[in-house]
């Protein structure tokens, strides 16, 4: 595989010519809503259009595009600036920090460091767009923005970058491919090692090791949430997390997970019935892979979230089966709290057309009063149709004993 270098000359997972077309796409974006500076707080966003990847969004830290500067300017703590020299395509010129005082201080904010780099480069008066509604957008960081930029005039830009992120190149596609193979793995040793009697809490630690460790030929990494894993009757809520309980025969283990390459994620969700399932259960698995294949071969460029929502309902109503929530959502770079890109949904009413390397994960998962079944998918829009990501076997799975 082709290696790429940054002006520092280490080794970067892009070339600084992908990064340049992501940025213009989204210099397009601001032309058309009338922003000359974009403040990008999403690490995702970051990332996506620096390389910059360090776990130091916990403080304050922006990425700003000019609309006639070639390169963005990365933002944030001094010590994590030696981590944007490392990872991100940018020279050392817009790479601009503050210094420690400014962190956990009463005193200073990150943000007006910020308002003072933008006054000396005189753009004090410039339309600024803001990522308004993400997770790390403070109040209070609008708050000093505003005040003390009171002559620029503020525009929402929130899913700005995500919209643009949504169509994947070749090369972020290859390290989805290879997170899918780490989520395949990851979903077999877990299963290998659930059984009756083995605490919850291991089966996670096998899942983990192998997100970590990957397959033979593709490392792994951190994922950017941990698996949500329930058990018996709490499989009838999506998003808890597993116990040190043992498994217990009869009840169902329901594993949501993801694998991750260079911060590109590929989740994958399953079941394990600690037993022979009864056939109420297989039944239910059973309207949910129909559903779920009659949805991929449905995809295809041009089609909507509502068209493959619709495809969904009418096979669940043939059992009288029905569903409020949606059924799936763009998925590719993933930092704390999701994989998620936030911009559209496969549900219904949803009109925004899918595109060719768009990249979705399909969860057309069934909450019961007493339990939960889910057959997830993950897959990229091909001109022919949905190219699944993983190829673990759709199906419940139990121990038949």
């Amino acid at each position: 595989m082709k290696k790429y270098f940054n002006y520092f000359g280490k080794e970067i997972i892009f070339s600084k010519k992908e990064f340049i077309s992501r940025i213009n796409k989204v210099k397009l974006k601001m032309i058309e809503k009338g922003i000359e500076i974009l403040l990008i707080s999403n690490p995702a966003n970051q990332f996506y259009l620096t390389g910059y990847d360090g776990w130091s969004f916990y403080t304050p830290q922006m990425v700003l595009i000019h609309i006639n500067d070639a390169q963005p300017y990365w933002i944030g703590r001094r010590m994590d600036a030696v981590g944007a020299k490392f990872t991100s395509f940018l020279n050392k010129n817009h790479i601009v920090s503050y210094p420690d005082t400014y962190v956990a201080s009463t005193i200073k904010h990150p943000m007006n460091f910020l308002v003072e780099f933008i006054k000396k480069k005189k753009w004090h008066k410039k339309n600024i767009g803001v990522e308004m509604d993400d997770y790390y957008y403070s109040a209070k960081w609008h708050q000093i923005l505003k005040k003390n930029l009171s002559q620029s005039k503020f525009f929402d830009a929130f899913l700005l970058v995500n919209w643009v992120r949504m169509i994947k190149s070749d090369q972020e596609l290859l390290y989805m491919k290879q997170a899918g193979q780490i989520a395949n793995l990851a979903m077999k040793n877990a299963m290998k090692k659930a059984k009756p009697g083995i605490r919850q809490c291991d089966v996670i630690a096998e899942l983990n090791k192998t997100t970590t460790s990957g397959t033979k030929k593709v490392g792994g990494t951190f994922t950017c949430k941990p698996p949500n894993a329930m058990v018996g009757e709490y499989c009838s809520a999506p998003h808890l997390s597993w116990t040190d309980k043992k498994l217990k025969k009869n009840e169902i283990f329901y594993l949501e997970l993801g694998g991750a390459k260079h911060r590109y994620h590929v989740p994958l969700a399953r079941c394990i019935y600690m037993g022979k399932a009864p056939e109420k259960i297989l039944r239910i698995a059973e309207i949910i892979k129909e559903g779920l294949n009659s949805v991929l071969d449905r995809v295809k460029p041009g089609v909507s979230g509502h068209d493959l929502e619709e495809v969904w309902k009418k096979v669940i109503s043939k059992y009288n089966i029905e569903k409020d929530s949606r059924i799936g959502y763009p998925v590719g770079i993933g930092y704390p709290p999701t994989w998620g890109e936030l911009t559209t949904s496969l549900r219904k009413g949803d009109k925004n057309i899918i595109h060719e390397n768009m990249t979705f994960h399909c969860i057309p998962a069934l909450w019961m009063e007493k339990f939960g079944i889910v057959i997830s998918e993950t897959f990229v829009v091909k001109k022919k149709g949905a190219e699944r990501l993983t190829n673990y076997s759709q199906k419940l799975f139990d121990l038949k004993n």
